[in-house]
């Protein structure tokens, strides 16, 4: 045996460079004295290893020799008496591939088995050869239900092998749920993501998950959180381009009511609303017994109306305007009373109002108006804006209408009143505060390539301004996020950053959560953004807030 075959590194030097490799000796003497170390993959790097840091050549022979046992030399010997004896090479192949698993499952270590792929860094070749056989397959796959039996299924959820194991899959899927029961809309945008990539592998893991999920949301406790859930999946399997409004139909009963049931599926499968269908679901939910309103409340479905009533350009044939507007009402405020199954009441005590205001909504938005006729206008917006269902499609309205090209170049007002619209629905509708957050930073990003660099930092700060009323209404993390983000992508001017940090600082006053003083104090202390602000004398805001955090 020769040094040199595993010596691949530098020559060896004689001014201490042997203190890099203390105590490697005793550790490679410490390896080498396993049964069968010889055999190991890594045999050869620790040879290296051990001859770097100068061990003797004879003791490593000793220690190799000793310890050699040849326990898979023998097994294979034994197979061929066995084979030779007459049994079935098939058969002796699956009695060692068995016992060696039976061995496994005996002795698995996860920690163990995490070091496999912390140590070198990358996955071992001999565990990509595993890979390619049905038997070693099915190995990693109980393994990794131990790993659930454990507890640790929470550690799993991002892997694929999940899908392919019904308990496991089902643990995870158990784990997911009680996650965001425990959590709510906080921990909600952390781990939907990942839910929505196991939920939609399969059409296999998409059905029972959305079973499970189904009679889950009967629950009177916590269900419409679960249908929230499977909303979101609902929507995610969509944006995958997956067709899955027949699962989503049958769960929800609709099959029992058929010609509601095709109208629902024509309208969902092509993403579009049409006047016959609509015309369908108008005479059955205006009869004495209309089907369940739960059937009409699929976010896609309640989105398709919104655009069509709201959404500058589109075109609604007059004779069936009313239909739309007396559906969307429906759906959006009565409240039926369920019990054992069976329907006990339907409410509709809010119907008529909520038509009203959503044609009155609908009209005001419907118009293409200068600001002058919009000021005029605005005692009617702040009335109809109390209804939720059409503060959504004014939010909707808003983002279109702003972002329109040239809206600017004849509307040259710095806070348009379509964002003090926003002010009024945030206000309001603490439910809303997430749509009105996200289509404020949608405009806060939008280019408006066709106003000029003074206007465009006003039309921003106007928008900041938007966000620190949410922040007032109670929207307050996120907000904050989203600026300590701008500020830190250093793709937002600074005077912004300043501009929003000074007028927060004059709303708000102590005391302040811990979450809020990670958020914000950084940009309190930084420089560039608050250096300015600042008097020798502390008598200022940002040391008031400094001192009181």
């Amino acid at each position: 045996m020769d040094v040199d075959d595993y010596d691949d590194e530098e020559p060896y030097e004689e001014d201490g460079r042997w203190a890099e490799h203390e105590g490697h000796e005793d550790e490679c003497l410490q390896l080498f004295t396993a049964p069968d170390y010889i055999m190991e993959s890594d045999i050869c790097a620790q040879i290296g290893r051990y001859f770097r840091a100068n061990g003797p050549i004879e003791q490593l022979v000793q220690l190799l020799s000793t310890n050699y046992v040849g326990i898979a030399q023998m097994v294979n010997l034994l197979a061929e008496w066995l084979i030779q004896a007459g049994i079935d090479i098939k058969d002796v192949q699956d009695m060692v591939e068995q016992h060696l698993l039976n061995m496994i499952f005996k002795y698995f270590d996860p920690k163990k088995a995490d070091s496999i792929f912390t140590d070198s860094g990358e996955t071992p070749p001999w565990l990509v050869q595993m890979i390619d056989f049905q038997t070693w397959r099915n190995l990693f796959y109980k393994l990794a239900e131990l790993i659930s039996d454990a507890g640790h299924q929470g550690e799993i959820t991002s892997v694929s092998t999940a899908c392919h194991q019904l308990e496991v899959f089902s643990r995870v899927l158990r784990t997911f749920i009680s996650t965001f029961l425990e959590g709510g809309e906080d921990v909600l945008e952390k781990i939907l993501p990942e839910f929505n990539r196991m939920v939609c592998h399969g059409e296999h893991t998409y059905l029972y998950s959305q079973l499970v999920m189904n009679i889950l949301s009967q629950e009177q406790k916590g269900g419409a959180n679960i249908r929230r859930l499977c909303q979101e999946v609902n929507k995610s399997a969509k944006s995958r381009g997956l067709d899955v409004t027949p699962i989503i139909l049958l769960l929800s009963g609709a099959s029992q009511h058929p010609e509601t049931c095709q109208a629902l599926s024509s309208m969902l499968s092509r993403n579009e609303l049409n006047p016959a269908d609509i015309t369908v679901l108008y005479k059955w939910y205006s009869s004495n017994n209309p089907p369940p309103a739960e059937l009409i409340r699929s976010p896609q479905f309640l989105d398709l109306f919104l655009d069509a009533l709201f959404k500058p350009g589109s075109q609604i044939n007059p004779e069936h305007k009313s239909k739309y507007i007396y559906i969307l009402s429906y759906a959006s405020c009565v409240v039926e009373v369920w019990k054992k199954g069976v329907r006990r009441s339907v409410n509709r005590e809010e119907l008529e109002s909520t038509i009203s205001s959503l044609e009155e909504g609908h009209m005001l938005c419907s118009e293409i108006k200068t600001y002058t006729e919009l000021l005029a206008d605005v005692n009617s917006f702040f009335h109809c804006i109390k209804s939720p269902v059409v503060s959504m499609g004014i939010i909707k309205w808003i983002y279109a209408t702003l972002t329109k090209p040239g809206y600017f170049l004849t509307n040259t007002e710095h806070t348009p009143l379509h964002l003090i619209l926003l002010d009024e629905i945030a206000t309001n509708h603490p439910l809303l505060h997430k749509n009105i957050f996200q289509l404020l930073v949608q405009l806060f990003e939008f280019q408006f390539a066709d106003i000029d660099d003074i206007f465009r930092l006003n039309l921003k700060k106007t928008i900041l301004d938007r966000l620190v009323h949410l922040i007032s209404c109670g929207y307050v993390l996120p907000v904050i996020s989203f600026i300590h983000d701008c500020w830190k992508g250093a793709n937002t001017d600074v005077s912004l950053i300043r501009h929003f940090v000074t007028e927060l600082l004059d709303m708000i006053a102590p005391p302040y959560s811990p979450e809020f003083v990670q958020a914000f104090y950084p940009m309190i202390e930084s420089k560039d953004i608050t250096g300015s602000l600042r008097q020798s004398n502390e008598n200022d805001p940002i040391s008031e807030f400094i001192s009181n955090c």
